[in-house]
């Protein structure tokens, strides 16, 4: 196990789910780099007095730096379920007390009073603006502001909008391929422009040959291709199964939500389970089919399936053999790392969740091979439709077959 050495301690830390055959850390030299600013200063700047300050961290990946701050009970916001359960494991390990660190999502209410605000910067600059929106109103004249993030994560875009949001804004040198962002709010910071998420559209008749075909589609911030739909999810929405028979239906990493909901609209009475590890996914997700019932609550197109939403680890809360058709749009990056193993932890999740006969339906790009995968771990796998860029898989759970783990 690797152990991160910082001026606060040294700490064993995981990833989650944690997997010994995974060599990806779960921390970089961007993390490094910060806490060794805030213990010694970097340049003209820092250190950075932590000691009865309120601390805020924003996307803190894996728990690294809560866990070395645990001392000042940091707050802690992420987007990422996954973050969340890393952070307790890794604190745990440590032998911090889990409540030495508030655990909050991008969708909770922010702490009232930053003094110390530092930013591990996001994948999604969207999430990035949204964020700096809704914290801007907890800092004062006093507040310190620091970002860090690898130097291909931080771009000109990243820093207008510490710019524009917060206020004067620049950047160090570069150490180990990392930087940091010293930012100086103004007060108050963020006054004067909206937030201009969570964005809301209707999809037209080019959605998906029908289905999805006028569902008003809802995306909060960092959502996978939040201001439009995506073409792998538009190629799989023209060719969703539809049939009275299912009685349950998920939609595995949901996104925004407009792949269940348009199942729920083909399988009337079907329940519609929406399962994501962001919380701003299921949020989207919510909303999405939220838009989507109110119109036809009590009438045959909506049903009484109704749906539910699991903010988690995919389908782990889900009961074995309880599922009859599993969609999926699988991602193939896990932050910066190209990786198969998300994809393959959805396919094995799928496999044990579905009654014997039901089946997992995927989409993804062609050249990422999911039909070896999925012969091997459901025996079967049919080419349902491809384009020069995609294919839909069609894995089908043996009758005789009860949910297992790969």
């Amino acid at each position: 196990m690797n152990r991160l050495t910082t001026p606060f301690g040294s700490y064993a830390l995981t990833r989650f789910p944690e997997d010994p055959r995974d060599r990806l850390r779960a921390w970089d030299a961007a993390d490094e780099y910060l806490l060794r600013h805030l213990h010694a200063g970097t340049g003209e700047r820092g250190p950075v007095a932590l000691d009865g300050r309120r601390v805020t961290v924003l996307g803190d990946r894996w728990g690294a730096l809560v866990t070395a701050l645990a001392g000042h009970r940091p707050v802690q916001i992420t987007d990422s379920c996954l973050a969340h359960e890393a952070t307790r494991a890794n604190l745990t390990r440590a032998g911090v007390p889990e409540d030495a660190v508030r655990l909050l999502t991008t969708q909770d209410v922010p702490p009232e009073r930053i003094d110390v605000l530092l930013v591990r910067v996001p994948k999604s600059l969207a999430l990035l603006e949204d964020q700096l929106h809704r914290l801007a109103p907890s800092l004062h004249a006093g507040t310190v502001v620091v970002g860090t993030g690898m130097v291909k994560e931080i771009h000109t875009s990243t820093l207008t909008l510490f710019e524009r949001i917060l206020g004067p804004t620049r950047t160090s040198l570069a150490e180990r391929k990392a930087r940091l962002i010293f930012c100086t709010p103004r007060v108050p910071a963020g006054a004067g422009e909206p937030n201009p998420w969570p964005l809301t559209y209707t999809l037209g008749p080019d959605a998906g040959a029908g289905p999805a075909e006028g569902l008003t589609v809802v995306n909060h911030a960092g959502v996978f291709c939040a201001d439009r739909l995506d073409i792998g999810t538009r190629f799989l929405l023209g060719h969703l199964p539809g049939g009275t028979s299912t009685r349950r239906i998920v939609d595995l990493g949901c996104g925004n939500g407009v792949l269940g909901t348009a199942a729920a609209r083909l399988n009337p009475g079907a329940e519609v389970v929406f399962a994501d590890e962001s919380y701003q996914a299921v949020a989207s997700a919510r909303a999405t089919y939220a838009a989507y019932a109110a119109p036809h609550a009590g009438t045959a197109e909506r049903g009484t399936g109704g749906a539910e939403f699991l903010v988690g680890d995919g389908l782990a809360g889900v009961p074995a053999d309880s599922v009859d058709l599993v969609l999926n749009n699988p991602p193939f990056h896990s932050h910066q790392a190209t990786t198969d193993a998300t994809a393959l932890r959805m396919f094995a999740q799928a496999r044990r969740a579905l009654r014997p006969g039901g089946e997992l339906w995927v989409v993804g790009n062609r050249h990422l091979g999911y039909h070896v995968r999925l012969r091997r771990l459901f025996g079967n796998c049919e080419l349902v439709a491809g384009d020069p860029k995609f294919v839909i898989l069609r894995a089908v759970k043996g009758k005789r077959e009860t949910g297992r783990t790969a």
